[in-house]
Order: C-alpha cells, then structure tokens, then sequence
C-alpha cells in the first residue's frame, strides 16, 4: 500500500503517468530487483482481479450506441491491429529459425492487446469519442482471434486437433456468448428492480456477475478477460455513469486491484537475462519494433480510412500498443510446450514493459489534446450555473429523485446539487421538524457521497412549502428544479397538486416532476410526447438536450409522440440535439388518439417524458393538465412531467420599470 501511495506521487512530479511509476515499482522491489516482495500467488492473484476490472470497466463505459454506430469501424480496425502485428509476428519467428507453430504463436502474441491505459482515458472524459469506441470494441477482435490462435497451437501440439475440438469450441463460445449477453441483463434487471436495498448488496452483486463470467469463460474454452469484456457489456445500459455504483466499481479497482495488476506485470522483468543472453536482447528490440510498427500503421490506415484526426490516430496507438493479458497467457503457454526458448520469453516480457510505459504516456498526452479541443468547441447552453434543486419530503423517493439528478448533471460541473427540507411554521414544534428534515437530508448526504457529488443542504421554515422553496430558488439561484409526485391530488382543480401548482406558476426555471417506482437504470424505451407548439418554448432545445441525455446514460432508446404537429419538423429538432441515441418518431392527430391508442400500451420498463407548459404560455393545452394524472394510471410505473425554462422578463417600456413575463406576450411574438 505504500507503494500504491507514493509511485504515482513521484511519477506526477516528474509528469509520467502513474500508471508507469507502479510498472517501475514492481521492477524494483520484485524478486529479480531488491527482492521486498515475491510475485508470490497472492500478488497473482489480486493482479488477475486488477486485469479483469480494466477489461471489466471497459466494457462498462463503452459507448454500446456508438459501438453499433461504428461496429464496422472496430471490426476494420481490430482486424488491422491483429493482422499486421501477426504478419510481422510470423516473419521473425522464421527468420529467427522458429518452427512454424511457433512462429505463429509469436504473431498472435504481437497481435493482441491490453486496455491498460483506458483508465487513462476515462479519468479525462474521452471514454465515448469515436476513437476509444473504435479501439475498445478492437479489442474483441484482437483478443479473440489471438487466444482462438493459442487453443488451435496449444491443441495441435497436444494432438487434440480434430473435428470434435473445432464443433466443441464453436458451441461452447456460442453458448457462453448468448448467456452472457442476453441472461445477464434479465438476472440484473429483476435485481436491481426487486432485490436492491444497500449500495453494498448491488456492489456484490455486480462482482459475482464479473467472476461467474469470468470462470464460465474459461470453461468455455477462452480467457477470462472475455468473459470480464462480455460482463461489462451486459451490465452497460444498467450501472449509468454518474451513480453511486459506477462510483464504488472505479474506486475499488483503482484504489487495490488495478495497482495489484501494474505491480506483478513489473515484478516480471528480469534484466539480468539480457547480459547473460545477448540473444535476448535481439529478440526484445525486434519485438518493440515490429510491434510498434504493426499497431501503428492500423491505426493509421484507420484513420485514414475514416478521416480520424491526427490525435485520435495517435490515441487509438497509444490504447492499442501495451501487450499484457493475452501476451502472457500464450507466453507462458508457449514456452511449457516447449515452443519458446528462455531467451524469447524474456525478450517478450521486455517487449510488455515497453509498450507498458510508451501506451500510457500517448493516452495522457492526447486525451488530453482531444479534451481540450472538444471544450473549445461552440456550446449554445446558457452559462448560468446548473445548481439542481431537490426539495424533499418522502425518505422513500430520495434515491429516485437523486440518481434522476445524476443522470441529468453535467460531469464536468463542480456546482453540488441542493437538497432542501421545508419546515411549516405552525408555532412551537419547529426545533423537532427540523431535526427531523435535518436526519432525512443526511441519508441524502450519504446516497449523493457514494457517487462522489457534493451536496449542500438547505432547510426552510416557512408557514408556506411552496413559499420556502421558491425563496431558496431565488437566494441560491437554481437553474433547476427536481421534485417528486405522488400522482394524486389534494385538490381536485389542480394540476400537480397545491404546492407544485403555487411553484410552477410563481417561477421560470426547469422543473422536473417525477414519479418514479422501480429504479431508472432498468428502463429499456424512453416515450417522449411533444404537445403542439412545445418547440415554441424558450427551454424546448434544453429539454431534448436532457431528454436524449437520460436515454444516452440509460442506454435507452427513444421514441417521439409528436401530437398534431409536423413529424419532420420536430424530427430535425430533436436530432440536432446532442448526445446522438437511438430516435424514432410517430405522429398523434388528437390528444383522444393518444389516450386511445398508447396509454394502455406503455411497460413497466419504460419512462415516460412529457414536455409540458404553464398555463398561459403558447404551448399550454387544457389536456396537458389531465395527462400527468392519465398517465400516473396507465401500465407505465415510472414518468417525468418537464416543464422548460421560461425567458424570465422582458421590459416592455424600454426601462428599469414594470416587467412582464414573456409568457403573456402577444402570440405575434411567437411567430416572429
């Protein structure tokens, strides 16, 4: 642990990744440098756990819809990045005297790669850019084709090749694939939805998803990083990016596991072999060369091909250079069945500690080249701060209500998020209610620290809810307002009910209602309806911004209800908003037609989103005010209710004197 603490310290003084300074502890004090520590089972051990987690991590932050949008992309470039190494592979295991099955496994060998320095990329926020998408999904390629390779010499060294080996591998993989992907999400959703109570419960529960897969590859005939790989991906749209869970997975693997991993890989070198075998030396600067050469020039015909810029070329090297998994699997595999001399291990274990420290450094240097110029483009959202209001008044809705504000924040913001508790006053009792509200808002203080976002807490006494939740909109000037519905209503002429109708109409900001029952990270179909004239609205392009947000981060797609208003129209709206999900459109004739024709027919699984409006704007529809209600009774569990921004005032006489909401301004303002 001491070690973990002060390599990466040192490192970032002289401005080397940490990631490097680790490799280099490893060589220093494992058993062929001072000899502090044996790479002894345990370190092993806990090493496999740390290569299983970035595997695992990977597969989690992937980008799944813009890995199907660029599948093509990472089928090219995975086939390009084993392909070339393995050629290369194979001609210097020949010309260095190899036998052929040899020479071959050498070129699958070179042909792989590790994700060791995609945590790199994640901590700098580039996880979802093209080009990580590209190498990431690479990977399957390259690690598939690469341990298929070692199975077929491992197997036709052993004698066992023959045609029950080939219909035994194709079935096994076929069968640990379907599983995984397709009986993974079923188990996590009825778990996540029935079975979750404590962030520990779903912790364990994520790891025993990661190892049973892990061993079932094996089983299977492959490496357990594919399994690890296969793992994340079922997991993806179920653990978003900004939750508490996510949060603990990276902490933990960042924290032990991966530096366990770093550490045995440098705990492998052995200097001392290349003076007492100069062959050695031969086999190792030729391997770092060719291998060099070959996960270049794919990156490079890639990017060619796809008109990548010079950094992300750069990058997808970088992430594709380090050899670590798979090489020392078919390393060692090699050198028991007598295929590889002691001088071409250590040649290759100098070749890991090479790309080790050269894919790491790349990977910092342009993810941050391409964070930077992807913060430089033009941005059209306000620059007003996004500070998120959560009032809070059932202990049961908080950690709906919390993760909806996960979901929706901006991850580079450093704004918290506002809890806040009102007290009515009702003379004599307040002390006690507000350390009531005081011991509420603490589980909101634990629920949001387990994600890692701040908080601050507010607490209101006021004879009025409402009152005291307007006042802390205007003094902490929320952008944003997250609250929770019952779906019922204390009195029958309201809308949302007395306190969210008396908030709605004295305000312009956001507003979110919720009424969520089973966790968000299970939805499969987000249903959006757009009200006629909705696009009218001054906050319209930041609601679909949001909206397209929560399906990106769900890993749902979209559907757009678009009642009696042009379908094309809304449709090329909705798509210049960024992120880029899965959209499909449908138009409505009549509000009847929708209650007729769709509310009956939404799931359990999917949310349900209205872009409403205020009495009084140009989008307001008497329907509107009946829909929360309709739809709080149909088969949908979970629905939003958004109510956009408003443009705040405009002075109508051309001074500092009476303003009028432009809600109430002349519809010839709105043609305009």
């Amino acid at each position: 642990m001491v070690i973990f603490l002060l390599a990466p310290i040192i490192m970032n003084r002289l401005r080397i990744p940490g990631i490097i300074g680790l490799i280099f502890a490893g060589i220093f004090v494992g058993p062929n440098g001072l000899g502090i520590l044996d790479r002894d089972p345990t370190i092993v051990l806990l090493g496999t756990v740390g290569l299983l987690y970035i595997i695992f991590i990977a597969g989690l932050e992937i980008d799944l819809d813009g890995f199907q949008k660029y599948r093509n992309r990472s089928l090219v470039f995975g086939l390009l990045s084993f392909s070339i190494p393995f050629a290369l592979g194979i001609a210097l295991g020949i010309m260095m005297e190899y036998s052929i099955p040899a020479a071959i496994l050498l070129g699958s060998i070179l042909g792989s790669h590790t994700l060791l320095a995609y945590p790199i990329a994640s901590r700098l926020g580039v996880a979802k850019n093209k080009a990580v998408t590209t190498a990431v999904g690479g990977l399957i390629m390259t690690d598939t084709l690469a341990l298929l390779v070692l199975a077929i010499i491992a197997g036709m060294k052993q004698g066992d090749i023959n045609i029950i080996f080939w219909v035994q591998l194709i079935v096994s993989l076929t069968l640990f694939s379907l599983v995984v992907l397709f009986g993974v999400p079923v188990i996590a959703k009825f778990f996540f939805r029935n079975m979750s109570s404590h962030g520990s419960m779903e912790y364990i529960f994520v790891m025993s998803v990661l190892f049973v897969c892990a061993y079932l590859a094996i089983v299977a005939g492959v490496q357990p990083i594919i399994g690890a790989f296969l793992a994340g991906l079922a997991l993806n749209r179920l653990i978003f990016e900004q939750g508490p869970l996510m949060n603990r997975i990276k902490f933990i693997g960042n924290a032990i596991f991966i530096p366990f991993f770093l550490l045995s890989v440098g705990m492998l070198m052995d200097f001392r072999v290349l003076l007492e075998e100069p062959k050695a030396l031969i086999f190792a600067f030729s391997i770092v060369v060719l291998v060099n050469i070959g996960k270049m020039s794919a990156a490079w015909i890639s990017g060619e091909i796809y008109r990548y810029s010079k950094d992300e070329v750069k990058l997808m090297y970088g992430l594709t250079i380090p050899q670590a998994a798979a090489t020392l699997a078919a390393t060692l595999v090699g050198y028991e069945l007598g295929l590889f001399s002691l001088a071409l291990v250590n040649g290759i274990i100098i070749m890991i500690l090479v790309t080790c420290m050269i894919g790491p450094y790349l990977v910092e240097k342009y993810s941050r080249k391409i964070a930077e110029a992807e913060e430089e483009q033009p941005y059209e959202r306000s620059q007003a701060p996004e500070r998120i209001l959560i009032p809070l008044a059932n202990p049961k809705t908080i950690e709906g209500l919390f993760d909806l504000a996960f979901i929706i924040k901006t991850p580079t913001s450093n704004e918290p998020l506002y809890p806040i508790s009102v007290v009515r006053e009702n003379g004599g009792d307040e002390a006690a209610k507000v350390a009531e509200a005081e011991k509420m808002l603490g589980h909101a203080v634990m629920y949001a620290a387990g994600a890692d976002i701040p908080i601050r807490l507010l607490t209101r006494v006021d004879y009025n809810a409402a009152s005291g939740i307007i006042r802390a909109m205007t003094d902490t000037r929320i952008s944003t307002v997250i609250v929770g519905w019952n779906g019922k209503l204390s009195t029958p002429q309201k809308i949302l009910g007395g306190i969210l109708d008396q908030i709605l109409e004295q305000t312009n900001q956001m507003m979110l209602v919720a009424k969520l029952i089973h966790p968000l990270n299970t939805t499969k179909r987000i249903v959006l309806i757009l009200p006629h004239l909705s696009s009218k609205k001054p906050g319209f392009k930041e609601s679909i911004r949001i909206v397209k947000l929560m399906a990106n981060r769900l890993g749902a797609t979209l559907l757009c209800l678009v009642v009696k208003g042009d379908q094309n129209y809304y449709g090329k709206l909705v798509n210049e908003q960024k992120p880029d999900v899965d959209v499909t459109l449908e138009t409505v004739d009549k509000w009847m037609h929708l209650e007729e024709n769709y509310l009956h027919r939404f799931k359990k699984d999917e949310l349900i989103i209205v872009i409403s409006a205020r009495r009084g704007t140009v989008a307001w529809h008497p329907y509107l005010e009946k829909l929360p209600r309709k739809i709080s009774k149909s088969t949908s569990e979970n629905f939003i209710v958004i109510f956009p921004e408003e443009v705040e005032t405009v002075d109508l006489r051309g001074s500092r004197g009476t303003t009028l909401p432009t809600t109430f301004l002349p519809d010839r303002e709105y043609d305009h």
